[in-house]
């Protein structure tokens, strides 16, 4: 018998390595003659650069580059074999880089991302995968572009930094210096929310107020947008203001998709095949996925649900074990999922179940595989 083992992690308590090493202890407790084979996924956030780095084998890499306000940060990103990279843009502008009481969009940039993306052209790489989501800027990718060679000049012909409060001035977008690596560059960006980049449903409207944009600063923050974006389809030729996903991570994604040509991905699909998901599964008779707790929010493109359509599609059964599920969640189940195990079984505090995870894992991982085993005795 063979077992992919392919879950999430446990969010503050164990990594998807650590999650996939106890399930495969408690398999091999029951059913010693079966073989495991493990697969550390994410599906963007917390986690995801280590996941993909040890599944794929990759190495961390370790860059200073510009923070979210300006001041040099220490971001890690992977280098995968077969010129491929793996990039998190909230290690570059992050929203937990910025202190609450310092937290300012209208000044925050993204140039840290692009002085990656410019590491892993450095580097070798010509595929590079960018994480977005959580960062603490409203830029449109602004700073990013400037980083790559794009030059922001206003009706005088002076260059301007990027930053939100100067975008209304932009009048040329100047494509001349830009890094002609990344004509030679495939670039993907993970993107779990469909938001344009400007109007009601845009970036600056739906994420700016909880980075730090006042309720009487958003008309204006996304009239500058709006206006930075007509100088960049003037530049182009083309409009990706409206592009589904354009909105994401302040408007990085509108930038990715504008300057380097980058298609804009469902998160956990894009992890699934950076660390061969398919090719693992395939001849498995079972995968294993999890979670710390399966709710409403998992089908919206979090591990379990991604893991478990992937398996269906190939005709593979896919159970999850969880740290604990919503019996709304649970109940109405997921399209690919055969059941769920969850860690807990007894009353207990938040904080005594986590202060113990790997113990209600291993029971957990014990008890799905015992009845497993029974039900292929009773076949």
């Amino acid at each position: 018998m063979r077992v992919l083992v392919a879950s999430d992690s446990f969010k503050g308590t164990l990594a998807s390595r650590e999650v996939a090493d106890v399930v495969a202890r408690g398999l091999a407790d029951v059913m010693p003659d079966a073989a495991c084979e493990r697969l550390y996924v994410g599906d963007g956030g917390e986690g995801t650069l280590d996941a993909v780095a040890a599944s794929c084998e990759g190495e961390l890499r370790h860059a200073m580059v510009s923070g979210p306000l300006g001041e040099p940060v220490d971001a890690a990103f992977a280098i995968l074999p077969a010129g491929r990279a793996y990039i998190e843009s909230a290690a570059a502008c992050g929203l937990p880089l910025v202190p609450a009481g310092r937290r300012d969009p209208l000044h925050a940039t993204t140039a840290g991302v692009g002085e990656l993306v410019e590491a892993a052209l450095s580097a070798g790489c010509r595929e590079i995968v960018v994480g977005l989501g959580g960062s603490a800027t409203n830029d449109a990718g602004a700073g990013m572009a400037r980083a790559l060679g794009v030059r922001l000049l206003d009706e005088h012909g002076r260059e301007l930094e990027g930053l939100p409060c100067e975008l209304a001035r932009v009048r040329e977008v100047d494509l001349s210096g830009m890094d002609p690596r990344l004509a030679g560059c495939e670039v993907r960006a993970m993107c779990d929310v469909t938001n344009p980049l400007t109007g009601p449903e845009g970036a600056t409207y739906v994420y700016g107020p909880q980075k730090g944009l006042r309720a009487s600063e958003l008309a204006a923050t996304d009239a500058a947008l709006r206006s930075y974006a007509a100088c960049v389809a003037r530049a182009l030729g083309r409009d990706e203001v409206a592009t589904p996903g354009a909105g994401a991570a302040g408007g990085l994604g509108f930038s990715l998709r504008a300057f380097a040509h980058a298609s804009l991905v469902p998160g956990i699909e894009c992890v699934l095949d950076l660390v061969g998901f398919d090719e693992a599964a395939r001849g498995c008779d079972l995968v294993v996925t999890g979670e710390g707790h399966l709710d409403e929010q998992t089908r919206r493109g979090k591990v379990v649900a991604g893991v478990a359509a992937r398996s269906a599609a190939l005709g593979v059964p896919c159970v999850a074990i969880v740290g604990g599920a919503s019996a709304k969640a649970e109940l109405e189940g997921l399209d690919g999922l055969s059941a769920v195990v969850s860690c807990v079984t007894e009353p207990l505090s938040e904080e005594e179940a986590l202060a113990h995870p790997e113990e209600g894992l291993l029971r957990a991982s014990r008890r799905l595989f015992s009845l497993l085993a029974l039900g292929r005795r009773l076949a």
